[in-house]
């Protein structure tokens, strides 16, 4: 019934896993040929109605229901049976995989990040944040955790895979459909609305490197009651954590990089100021020996620097998140009459997560409290830097950070036709909830520095006769140079608990008639939206962290919330029988904080179609994001960082191009920052167009290209500490006029001391850099992909499916006057995969037997030394070869209800390239925002359908 021999094309060769998917099938509700007559009475009026309704399908891309399956929006789907048999653990995994995910994100993998319990991914290298998530066509709510510290986002490893029929992803802008945030694309995660019997689905899997275990078991059952339809679906998911022990790359300091391995400094004496150290233990490292499982010693790095350490505490963190999952599915209809369904969905997720950074991160020091302090003894300003190892802490395993996510999802609602006319409507009410608890281990700020004080430092004896500003301590250093016990490392430790919470409502109606009127094409469509609602956001992190109570750790803060409309209008045009138009505009309304911030967005496409088997598709419209809860609401958050004081240097005949040459401090001047949100931003604004062909040579097999193009203006960026400083100088000689606005947001934002010189400003102690609308990029992309499935005779068919993208151009301006940026050459600000291409083979010889082979290629990305140099010219520098993951699955059906699996990840063990321009201090020689030491893994999976199919 599908009128497209390129639509039928497509869909055979994305039938991976089906070798009868075009066997013909009459519906039961179609009209019978032989029973078709010249004349039609109210029934056959009916009947034909009906007929046309089960010839269009609902495409994700068009609110109108059509019988095309390519159209000018490119869609690519991933199915159920995609993610199986090419051997993806959860969705997040499988969106991850994805030729379109070329940009580098943090996750389990990226130690101490802020959201290290969540998994998202970057479209084309554009940030996490511009990527529309759907479940079922509704927005899902946001993650109540900051991505970086600072950037709202929607966490994709609550989703359970089991449950899930089909991913359809859209690249490109679509605002103009989906509203705010529909920037790099949109992502549709289809969930199941039927099974054919009540199913029972267990998966064991386990690496050959060791860790990572993952037991997943998962129930699911439709069933009918007269005119209610439900379908009821679980799954339990427990997976073991991998440690970096468990990794010969990760397990110890880097032995083949730059330098040597140099092992980390867990017991330090030294001076800040010179660098030199101080080797002050009478024992000579023998008290510590039996530490970090008896690998602590005596150490030495060059310049005969000597020290207490070990080469293997990369070894005690974790690379892959210990993980608990439990979801719940509920879809459940009402047949009310022939026009009307009353529909229901709620899905339900807790997850657990916990993890731990290691001994990096545990430590205690006298530089953050004292900065130096002066010891009469050795005449000279030092520090005392010492870590926690596993002995002392009763064990890193038992000392976890943990996450706790509990959310939930729920749609009500009714759908049907007006009467006997082609007007179909929808109604419904979406509300989601996400609340996160996040505990974490910390340092006690006055019990911490109470206990070393009274064992290793002693008492304050008055201020240093240099400078009387730094306090004097005669240490004794024999008891530095000691373990502590479980008891003394549990007297300044405590968890902090930070809670935080999103919620969404959503009062959504659709109207549709796919048979408005005739045009020489065919029958036009149309589609009317409708939705209001509210949301907040809030996160409140444990006061102790806020109000100085924990050593070395500080927190963001911040709640909001605001209310929106929207409407949106979508007309399909079938202007001729060979082209289509498709035009949409939307207007969307958020009050916030007593103002609007509003936005309008459109879209044209066409599709023309010069004979069956191949289509020119192209669009052009705009896209937009409005500022997210975060970057309106976001609290005061400090931090530090270096800025030039160009007005200072200025005075002492140095101008901003002679800055190296200005005295210090003015030259980089330490100032604290405070940063917070901004009610006033604007919405984020997009150009994007894109355009293509799709063509089908012969029956099952698709080619498909399309080039991708996005103009970006207004990005919320925090103001700029240089440009205020700079700001600050052109209003001093003049270049700026002293009452104008510049210069007195430069002068007011800017805090400094009292100066000592007349000719001289106090030195810069605190800038404020609230976020503003300042940033730009623009990106082109190309995007292909070729499927086909043919059939081998008595060997049965094979499909063929493989995805290619390329990021052509990624410019970026971080504030209006600076360098606009091109990332494919700076690898200092960005390590994005610059291309991606995956493919997969599936053989189906009989009804018994599957097997699979994926291949997933990383494009080259940059070494070490070039994203330390920012280029690709300086010595060592260079790009990493490209990382290529091979995939295997085998699938055997003994009994109609019974199938049993194997499947093989990273099949040849391939861990990430070598980047042997590490250097040996480093624990971790790969970039973790694109790279994991996972390895091989394997699972057997037994899938059971009790009583056969309904």
């Amino acid at each position: 019934m599908l009128k497209s021999k390129l639509t039928a094309a497509v869909l055979a060769a994305l039938a991976l896993g089906y070798s009868s998917a075009f066997a013909a099938t009459a519906s039961p509700d179609a009209p019978s040929p032989q029973n078709s007559s010249a004349a039609q009475g109210p029934s056959e009026a009916a009947d034909v109605q009906k007929a046309k309704k089960l010839e269009a399908v609902t495409v994700t891309g068009s609110l109108i229901p059509q019988s095309q399956v390519e159209t000018a929006t490119p869609v690519i789907t991933i199915t159920a049976e995609d993610m199986k048999a090419r051997g993806f653990s959860s969705v997040a995994e499988a969106l991850q995989q994805a030729s379109f995910s070329t940009g580098s994100v943090q996750g389990a993998s990226s130690s101490a990040s802020f959201t290290q319990g969540a998994q998202t991914l970057s479209l084309f290298g554009l940030p996490v944040g511009f990527t529309k998530y759907l479940i079922d066509g509704r927005p899902m709510g946001n993650f109540p955790g900051l991505y970086n510290g600072s950037d709202t986002f929607n966490n994709l490893s609550g989703i359970p895979m089991d449950m899930v029929d089909h991913i359809d992803i859209l690249p490109g802008g679509q605002s103009s459909l989906y509203g705010s945030d529909a920037i790099a694309g949109v992502v549709n995660i289809v969930l199941k609305k039927k099974v054919d019997a009540p199913t029972i689905d267990a998966r064991f899997g386990w690496t050959s490197d060791g860790g990572g275990s993952d037991r997943r078991i998962s129930f699911a059952d439709s069933f009918n009651m007269g005119k209610l339809n439900v379908l009821v679906g679980a799954q339990y998911e427990n997976v073991s954590p991998i440690w970096g022990a468990d990794r010969d790359l990760t397990k110890q300091f880097y032995t083949q990089g730059t330098s040597a391995p140099v092992a980390s400094r867990d017991f330090l004496v030294y001076s800040p100021f010179s660098g030199h150290y101080y080797y002050e233990d009478p024992n000579n490292c023998s008290n510590v020996t039996g530490l970090f499982g008896g690998t602590e010693g005596k150490q030495t790095r060059s310049g005969n620097r000597t020290y207490c350490g070990t080469f293997y505490s990369p070894g005690y963190r974790t690379i892959k998140n210990d993980e608990v999952t439990a979801n719940l599915y509920t879809h459940a209809t009402f047949d009310v009459s022939d026009n009307l369904q009353l529909y229901g969905d709620l899905l339900y997720n807790y997850d657990e997560q916990k993890y731990n950074v290691g001994s990096n991160f545990l430590w205690w020091g006298t530089g953050v409290d004292y900065g130096a302090y002066y010891d009469p003894n050795l005449d000279d300003f030092v520090n005392l830097q010492r870590a926690f190892a596993p002995e002392e802490v009763g064990g890193f395993n038992n000392i976890m950070n943990k996450q706790y996510e509990s959310s939930y999802m729920l749609t009500l609602g009714g759908k049907g036709t007006f009467g006997q006319s082609n007007w179909d409507y929808d109604l419904g009410f979406t509300h989601s909830d996400d609340h996160l608890v996040s505990r974490a281990l910390q340092r006690l700020d006055g019990p911490i520095d109470a206990y070393f004080r009274t064992h290793v430092l002693g008492p304050q004896q008055g201020l240093d006769p240099y400078y009387g500003a730094y306090p004097v301590f005669s240490p004794n250093y024999a008891a530095f140079y000691q373990p502590i016990s479980k008891a003394d490392f549990n007297s300044f430790t405590a968890y902090t608990d930070t809670r935080a919470k999103t919620w969404d409502n959503m009062l959504r109606g659709q109207v549709t008639n796919a048979s408005l009127f005739a045009l020489p094409g065919g029958d036009a469509g149309i589609a009317m939206v409708l939705e209001g609602g509210n949301q907040g956001w809030s996160y409140v992190p444990d006061p102790r962290l806020l109000n100085g109570q924990i050593w070395g750790t500080t927190d963001v803060q911040g709640a909001g919330h605001r209310s929106r409309y929207a409407g949106t209008t979508e007309m399909r045009l079938p202007l001729l029988s060979q082209l289509t138009a498709d035009v949409s505009a939307r207007y969307d309304n958020y009050n916030v904080d007593g103002g609007n911030v509003n936005h309008g967005t459109y879209n044209l496409g066409l599709e023309y179609r010069p004979f069956d088997s191949l289509l020119f598709r192209g669009r052009y419209g705009t896209a937009f994001k409005v500022p997210t809860l975060s970057d309106e609401f976001q609290g005061l958050s400090g931090y530090y960082d270096n800025v030039p004081d160009y007005l200072n240097c200025n005075r002492l005949g140095h101008g901003p191009s002679d800055i190296a040459n200005c005295q210090t401090p003015y030259d980089s001047t330490q100032y604290f920052g405070q940063q917070s949100g901004n009610t006033k931003l604007k919405p984020i604004t997009a150009k994007v167009w894109t355009y293509g062909v799709v063509w089908s040579p012969i029956e099952r097999m698709s080619f498909t290209v399309d080039y991708l193009h996005w103009d970006i203006n207004n990005e919320v960026n925090t103001e700029s500490a240089d440009g205020l400083s700079k700001a600050e100088y052109l209003c001093d000689i003049g270049t700026l006029a002293m009452s104008s606005p510049t210069c007195q947001n430069a002068f007011d934002k800017i805090v400094r001391g009292v100066s000592t010189n007349p000719a001289l400003l106090g030195q810069i102690q605190q800038i404020f850099t609230p976020k503003v609308n300042v940033s730009k990029e623009e990106v082109n992309a190309i995007t292909a992909r070729f499927s086909y499935l043919v059939k081998i005779g008595s060997l049965g068919s094979l499909t063929f499916d493989t995805s290619y993208s390329d990021t052509l151009k990624h410019d970026y301006q971080a504030y209006p006057g600076d360098p606009t940026l091109d990332l494919l050459r700076h690898p200092y600000f960005s390590t994005d995969f610059k291309s991606k291409v995956n493919g997969s083979m599936t053989w189906l010889p009989n009804d018994q037997w599957s097997a699979t082979i994926y291949f997933n290629r990383y494009g080259s990305t940059p070494n070490y030394l070039a994203t330390v140099n920012d280029n690709y010219t300086a010595k060592g520098t260079g790009k990493l070869a490209p990382w290529i993951l091979y995939n295997a699955s085998v699938t055997y059906n003994p009994m109609k209800n019974l199938s049993l699996s194997f499947l093989v990840n990273n099949l040849f063990n391939n861990m990430p390239p070598e980047d042997h321009s590490y250097p040996g201090t480093s624990g971790e020689p790969y970039n973790n925002v694109n790279y994991n030491v996972y390895g091989r893994t394997m699972y057997i999976e037994a899938k059971y359908l009790f009583g056969g199919a309904k």
